[in-house]
């Protein structure tokens, strides 16, 4: 590695959105390094990553298997470091409620863990928070300032919404009384290539089952709505937002500029797909447990990130959906078959 290049962290490398994110570090020429335990992403998920690496053109990519819970490794791998994003994290309604304890150690350990990591070697960090972090609060649109509603400690529905509340409370402290350099961003409903709806996942979900023609599964009455966005829109967004110095100690909404409702969302999805399937209604205490609380609305006010990075989320509704579904093609059997 000459000295020009950056050293780039990214943890959670081979879920979703870190693999993506990693394809356009090392296109840049970043070499990355990337931690992941595999237990809710997926090796494979960097096969493009290493190909970019492999080009003449693209940095070093280097895959860990290990944890954020293991602080020597961390140390290992951030040291001499120039930056690091990170998205590891217990993800997904039905992981989050399935195993709340797990969640709740990865998500607040962990995360203070990469913190002392980066103070420790002197990088620059992105946290990646959620949208779930204002839970109940269905305002017309959500900017960073906006109160926090979240329902009972006892329901594991809100242990991940408070959980990453808390890392956003470290990152915080760790700028304020540390001076780390460390900016947040909040991310509604990212949607696109290589997510599963393996942990609640609803885009992939659905339009898993109108590829299968089999009844999408909608909880709730469906009218319950979020705002998409596309990870090709919100991954060069994450990357500007590092990289900006008045960023630091901020945290940045990003998400989709369209509102839909969960069974216009399903009825699209039947649309594009050329399905046959029905949409089947489903009570959440039948999809997860008894107490379980959903969020009615989710509108993202992007204002703060459009005024310091010009962040404008511009893929439809429909796009985001023809990426899942064109990515899902080679993984589903055709129906009938």
């Amino acid at each position: 590695m000459n000295a020009h290049q950056t050293k780039t962290v990214v943890t959670g490398g081979a879920g979703f959105i870190g693999s993506h994110l990693i394809e356009r570090l090392l296109a840049a020429g970043d070499d990355v390094v990337t931690l992941d335990n595999m237990s809710t992403g997926d090796a494979r998920n960097l096969d493009d990553a290493k190909a970019v690496s492999d080009s003449d053109d693209g940095g070093t990519l280097t895959i860990v298997d290990g944890s954020i819970l293991d602080r020597q490794t961390l140390d290992q791998l951030i040291d001499g470091a120039d930056r690091v994003f990170h998205l590891a994290a217990a993800v997904g309604v039905r992981l989050i409620v399935d195993e709340p304890l797990a969640g709740l150690r990865t998500n607040i350990h962990g995360t203070e863990n990469v913190l002392d990591a980066c103070l420790a070697h002197g990088a620059q960090l992105l946290l990646a928070s959620t949208s779930e972090i204002y839970g109940k609060n269905t305002s017309d649109s959500l900017n960073e300032d906006s109160d926090r509603i979240l329902g009972s400690p006892l329901l594991s529905r809100w242990t991940y919404a408070a959980a990453k509340g808390i890392d956003e409370a470290f990152a915080h402290a760790y700028f304020t009384e540390f001076g780390l350099s460390v900016s947040i961003v909040r991310l509604f409903n990212t949607v696109g290539p290589r997510q599963t709806g393996r942990y609640g996942m609803v885009v992939p979900q659905l339009v898993g089952q109108a590829m299968r023609g089999e009844p999408l599964t909608v909880y709730g009455d469906g009218m319950q709505t979020r705002c998409f966005s596309a990870v090709q829109d919100v991954v060069p967004a994450m990357i500007r937002i590092q990289e900006n110095p008045e960023t630091v100690g901020r945290a940045f909404n990003l998400g989709g500029a369209h509102e839909i409702s969960i069974f216009e969302l399903a009825e699209r999805i039947i649309h594009l797909a050329g399905s046959e399937s029905e949409i089947r209604l489903v009570p959440y205490e039948e999809a997860y447990s008894a107490g379980f609380e959903d969020m009615r609305r989710r509108v993202p006010d992007n204002s703060r990130a459009r005024s310091v990075i010009g962040f404008e989320p511009t893929t439809s509704i429909d796009e985001i959906i023809l990426g899942v579904m064109n990515y899902l093609s080679g993984r589903i059997p055709a129906v009938g078959a």
